[in-house]
């Protein structure tokens, strides 16, 4: 039988001393962390980049089917993501959590191997935190800082007129998988003795349990000078993150239907449940792909790298926000997606 330590025999400082205990860093900038009244970090002369976040049980994950170890890892990937949306570089987190007594202290080493793995994957150190007592379910709160270059951060409203606009990998995945999830989960609550069956999913199911933040395109973006002339991450579906770079930069867009980028895997899982790939790429959240503007003089660069698809281009404000369908149709973008492929 596992062993359960109770929470309650470690008391809330003995548990951040147990859960916190083999902290190593690994940037330079974070002088002192866990342990002491606040962190000290020392970005040399460099700007600093802050992103805050809440995952709230029945709200942002069901532990039923999240393991404990993805959700901690997921918890730091999406604070990382904001950080990459800025064109900065992640360095450090705080994570506070709220547990109730159904929590064992193994419960919570589980999560925080999660946190450890991402942060030894993104180079990133935890500095500091809180635990307290929850009487509402799991309560996860991260902060992320990093660091960037004085004036290379980017923003969502300095596009430009022409840009070309830009997503990383695929999108789609994570709504899918949550969609797969959420069937299984009702199907067990009705009949618990039927096992639940994951059509051998593994693409979405990861997609949505442990999403990657794009490291990588940042990395590229800079070793190829390119530098986007806006920029933010895709958590909440294409469609509404567009919106969100039309109206700051009082500029409008035209998306082309057939350039989204749609993982295989997405696209044959969508048609299974009944659903448009292109309306979950638009409309469906958590794929922490990036979004970006950039000069049409830079897509020479930009071909050099699979990993980012041209989706459309910037237009004046007044000519609107619009996708042209596979169909040679337009119809206008709104924030929950378009229902205009029902009328096909």
């Amino acid at each position: 039988m596992e062993t359960r330590t109770e929470i309650s025999s470690l008391g809330e400082f003995g548990l951040i001393d147990h859960l916190t205990k083999n902290i190593e860093f690994s940037n330079a900038s974070s002088i002192l962390g866990v342990g002491d009244d606040a962190a000290v970090i020392d970005h040399f002369g460099k700007q600093t980049v802050i992103t805050t976040d809440m995952l709230l049980e029945g709200v942002h994950f069901d532990l039923m089917y999240t393991p404990l170890k993805h959700l901690g890892y997921k918890s730091v990937v999406v604070n990382l993501s904001d950080i990459y949306a800025m064109n900065a570089t992640p360095t450090q987190i705080t994570l506070n959590i709220a547990v109730s007594n159904r929590f064992s202290v193994e419960a919570l080493e589980e999560f925080y191997e999660g946190v450890y793995a991402a942060c030894e994957r993104y180079q990133v150190d935890l500095i500091g935190g809180d635990t307290s007592t929850s009487r509402s379910g799991f309560i996860i709160s991260v902060t992320a800082l990093g660091e960037v270059n004085p004036d290379q951060f980017v923003q969502r409203s300095t596009a430009q007129k022409g840009d070309l606009i830009c997503v990383s990998g695929d999108l789609g995945g994570a709504f899918l998988g949550l969609t797969l999830l959420e069937r299984e989960r009702q199907i067990y609550l009705e009949n618990p003795k039927i096992q639940p069956d994951l059509e051998n999913e593994q693409y979405i199911v990861g997609r949505l349990l442990k999403p990657e933040a794009r490291k990588d395109i940042i990395a590229f973006l800079a070793e190829n000078e390119i530098r986007p002339t806006a920029m933010m991450d895709i958590s909440d579906g294409l469609s509404s993150e567009i919106l969100h770079i039309c109206k700051q930069s009082s500029l409008g867009c035209v998306l082309y239907e057939e350039k989204i980028p749609i993982h295989e895997d997405s696209r044959m899982a969508a048609f299974k449940f009944g659903l448009d790939p292109t309306a979950c790429a638009l409309s469906g959240g958590e794929d922490y792909e990036l979004l970006f503007t950039i000069a049409q003089s830079e897509y020479d660069k930009l071909v050099l790298n699979e990993q980012i698809s041209v989706v459309g281009y910037m237009t004046d404000a007044a000519e609107g926000s619009h996708i042209l369908t596979k169909g040679g149709n337009k119809f206008r973008i709104t924030a929950q997606g378009w229902n205009a492929f029902k009328d096909q």
